[in-house]
This record gives C-alpha cells, structure tokens and sequence, in this order.
C-alpha cells in the first residue's frame, strides 16, 4: 500500500474540495436511506390503518407530515446526486491536471537510461492506464469507504440504543463482517491477480504495438501467424485472470449482501420482539430493516474498487520507479542553476569529466573542456567514441559520475538537436514550434530556407499546415532530419548543440545548408558533433574523440 502514498498526498492537497465532495455523497446516501426507511413505516401504517377501519375500530393516520419528510427525501437525494456529481468531477478534472503535471515533472527529470529504458507502448500504458487507475482513488475508493464506514458505525449505534442486545450485537457483526468482506477481504484475495492483470495488459499493448510496427517485417519472414499466436496466448491469459478477479468479487459482494439481509432479519425480529411487548407499533419494526435493504447502495461499489486495488498499486508502482523523482516530492532542482565559478568568458566547462553506463568501461572521460560564449566547436569520432554522451552531458542531460559541470547558461537557453530525429503525428507548423509560441509564415519559411525546405514544403497540399503522419512519415529521412533542425533553430537559443545534424542529408544539399547556417549562427555558442569533418559546420576549433578520450 505504501506505493499509493505519493499520490494520496498529492491528493490531499486539495483536502477542502475533498471533504466537501464526501459530505455531498453521505448526504445523498442518507437521502436514500431516509426515502426508504420512511416510505415503508408510511406503506406498513397505512396498511394497519386500512385493515383497523375495516375491523370497525376507528383509526386515524396523519399522512401530511410524513408525506412531506418523503417528499424531503425524494427531492434532497435527487439534489444531492446532482450536486454530488458536479462537484465531485469538477474535483476530479482538478486532481487529474494535478497528477499530470506532476508525472510530468519527474518525467522531464528521469534519468536518461530510464526514459530510454521503455519502449512508446510502455509509455503509452503508463500515461494512459497507469494513470487512470490513479485517477479514480478518491471517488471510487477513499470517499465511499469513508461514507460506508460512518454509516456503518452510526446505524450500528442506533440499534444498540434502540434494539434488544443480542439481535443489535447480531446486526453489527453482519455489517462488519460484510464491509470487511467487500473491502479488505476482496483486496487480500485479488491482490496479485489484479497486479498480474496489469502486468499482462501492458504486454498486450506493447506486442501489439511491436507487431503493428514490424507487420513488414514479419509478414516478409512468413512469421505473422505464429506470432499472432503470441498475442493470442497473452490475450487469453489477461482474459483468464479478469475471469478470476470478477468470480471472487461477485462472491464477496453475495456475501456481503447476504450479511446485510442478514442484519436486516436480525433488525426484523429484534423490532417484532419490541412490538410484541408494546414498546413500539407495527409500521416503526420496518424502518429498521428497511434501512439495511438500502445498504446496496452504499455497499454497491465498494467490491469493485477493492478487486481492482491491486492493480492500482501496481500502477502506482511503475509510475514512482519511472519518475526521476518521487511523485509528490517537490520539483528537482534546474540542471542548470549552477554557480560554480568558470573560465573568464567560457559559458560551458568540464573539468575531469567521466561518464560510465553500469559496469561497462567509461563511455566518456575523463574530459576537460572550456567552451567560451560565441565559440564553435566542432568534435568527430567514430561510433561509439562518447559523441553523444558529451552532447547529453553539455545539454544537462547526463550527470557525470565523476569531475564537475560548470553552466553559466540561463535556463531554456539551450538548444539541443538529439542524435534520434523526433517528429510527431501533426502538421509541420506545430513540429517547428513545440513551445505555443505564434510565429508567423514569414518566419517559419525564413527557418525552413535555410534548411533547404521551401520547395518540399511547396509541393505539400496544404503547406505549412500539412499533416506529416506518425513519425513524420510522409517525409524521407533526410527531410525529417531538415525539420527537426529547423525546429531546433527557431528556439533562438544562445546556445545551440547539434548531434549528427545532416544525417540521411546528401553532400549537396549538406554544402548548402552549411553556409546558410554559418551565418546565421554567427552570434551563437554552437556545438556540432559528427563523424567526420565534412558533416560539421564550419567551427574555429576542432576535437576529435577516440575511445571516449580527447584525441586532439
């Protein structure tokens, strides 16, 4: 349970809204539970007045007052409902922006391996299915076990006040033993069910996805039918395991609704016992048991909740491992916030830094590198020589493990193009412009000549606002490489970090784009990391990388 203690407290942040919203849904439940109660005394008095008129002894009944407390009920519970419903979705809306913006945040600071760690269908589960089993904490499950446990308590009360002992003790023992069953008792039973079920439907998704994507592939080997075999093995099983969460939840909710009968019989013959000694008259016997046949109501969502708990703790787990930091924690500090003092004039510096990825050899380092404001730097190396490792480390990305990173850079100041080209399934306008800023064409067309797009971008049927597809799929590689370092350009960040900028670009195209951007990065602290000098842009210093060493 402790998974959930993170998201509880972000939960009650908002504990006002929170109680407000259960005090309207125990307001409708004894709604409910007075409209019944009441309707049967008034039912039962009325049908003992009818049969004492109809002996010949004369009888009267006020109906007004008791009509009115129905009425009361009727238009109280339907209120109620209403109001309930509002407010507590608009507290649901509140608490969703609430957790989004907080996975969010440890998403933004999680450490490299574990952003690249999962796959897009993982990630998909967890900001879809992860996240909406978190969502429904408060109104699935805290606010109606509380209702549920106060009624419980009160109308147990009551009937050790008014009841004989034995049958009062009997009623509370039925209602325990039937909260008990349809709360604790159904979580203890589908725990691990539930979190296998979680387990097996993220397997789904991400096979699925997995066979989606590679449908090329795998129908070209003559290996689609075994491995939708696969997934239909998975199905089954997920299938298999919901069978048995619903099984066991539907007996515990029998139970429970047995033990409530069962407390309503208890209350029955307690009340027929008083009415037997003239404490009380026919019609009041009813009210009590009445009352508990209304518990469906209070009781009716709880095994539900309760089955599926697992699962949301399992949700919850996955979620607090793939944060960088505890959600519900505060915020992690600026990457770039840091005031050691560097260079004269240098905006950037390492000092014997070194970078290892588990046990393996250094990937980087150690380095030292002084990079002044206005400077461009050029740095080659071949696969696997710590190029991308001393961009990730200079954009903040990476901590070193050992040596010491020096920024004397604003934050957002940075512009990094990633070695991985990252477009997404919308127009070209808004893969440009990632941050809700209103450019104008004018300007998005001078970023796309210089990248050598303006006749593509042309010929697109609805141009700037074209629909790119998944990926950018409508594009060539090198186009896509094109757009993703005009997006990076328009940042108008003081300092820019490009990765292999013209992969999948021709030598032409390359020669063009190279003094098109000379120019305009003139006034801008660049760094251009590639293979080999013809992929660079011009720079006033070179390095080159070897073994994750400087070479040069």
């Amino acid at each position: 349970m402790h998974e959930l203690f993170p998201w509880l407290s972000l939960i009650l942040q908002r504990r006002q809204r929170l109680l407000v919203g259960g005090l309207l849904i125990l307001f409708t439940a004894i709604s409910g539970l007075g409209l019944l109660a009441l309707s049967g005394w008034f039912i039962s008095a009325t049908a003992m007045t009818g049969l004492l008129l109809a002996a010949g002894v004369p009888s009267s009944l006020n109906i007004y007052t008791p009509g009115g407390g129905i009425r009361f009920f009727a238009i109280s519970r339907t209120l109620g409902r209403y109001a309930e419903r509002v407010y507590n979705h608009d507290t649901i809306l509140r608490l969703l922006a609430d957790t989004r913006v907080r996975l969010f945040q440890g998403l933004v600071t999680a450490k490299p391996d574990v952003q690249t760690g999962r796959t897009g269908a993982q990630w998909l589960t967890r900001l879809t299915s992860d996240l909406d089993a978190l969502d429904t904490l408060y109104i699935r499950l805290v606010a109606p076990s509380a209702v549920a446990l106060i009624i419980s308590g009160t109308v147990a009360a009551l009937a050790g006040w008014l009841l004989p002992p034995a049958y009062a003790a009997i009623l509370a023992a039925c209602l325990l033993g039937a909260l008990l069953l349809a709360t604790l008792g159904l979580f203890y039973r589908t725990r691990r069910l539930a979190g296998a079920r979680v387990l097996s439907e993220e397997r789904i998704r991400v096979t699925a996805v997995a066979y989606v994507e590679g449908n090329a592939e795998l129908t070209a080997a003559g290996t689609w039918d075994f491995h939708a075999s696969q997934l239909q093995n998975l199905t089954g099983n997920f299938s298999r395991q919901q069978a048995i969460v619903d099984v066991r939840t539907g007996w515990h909710q029998a139970v429970a609704t047995l033990l409530t009968n069962g407390a309503a019989v208890a209350a029955l013959a307690g009340g027929l016992l008083m009415v037997e000694s003239g404490a009380i008259s026919g019609p009041v016997s009813v009210i009590f048991p009445l009352l508990l046949l209304g518990f469906g109501e209070v009781y009716g969502a709880l095994p539900e909740a309760f089955g599926r708990l697992g699962g949301t703790i399992a949700a919850a787990a996955r979620l607090n491992r793939d944060c960088a930091a505890p959600v519900g924690a505060a915020p992690a500090e600026e990457p770039f916030a840091d005031a050691n003092v560097s260079p004269a004039g240098a905006c950037l510096t390492l000092t014997e830094v070194s970078v290892h990825y588990g046990e393996s050899a250094a990937a980087l380092g150690p380095l030292s590198l002084a990079l002044t404001a206005g400077q461009h730097l050029g740095v080659i190396g071949a696969s696997g020589s710590g190029k991308s490792t001393l961009a990730n480390v200079l954009a903040g990305l990476i901590p070193p493990q050992h040596g010491r990173v020096t920024r004397h850079v604003a934050p957002g100041d940075l512009a990094y193009l990633t070695q991985r080209t990252v477009l997404f399934n919308d127009t070209l306008r808004n893969n440009l412009v990632l941050d809700g800023r209103v450019l104008s064409d004018q300007q998005l067309w001078r970023i796309l000549a210089l990248v050598d797009l303006t006749e593509r971008v042309a010929t697109m049927p609805d141009g700037l606002d074209s629909w790119l597809g998944a990926h950018g799929h409508s594009l060539s590689g090198g186009e896509a490489r094109r757009v993703a370092l005009a997006r990076t350009l328009l940042t108008e960040a003081s300092v820019v970090i490009l990765d292999e900028p013209f992969t999948g670009v021709d030598h032409a195209t390359r020669a063009r784009i190279s003094a098109a951007l000379a120019e305009e990065l003139a006034t801008r602290t660049l760094v251009v990391l590639a293979h080999d000098r013809d992929a660079l842009l011009p720079t006033d210093r070179l390095i080159h990388l070897q073994q994750a060493r400087c070479a040069v």
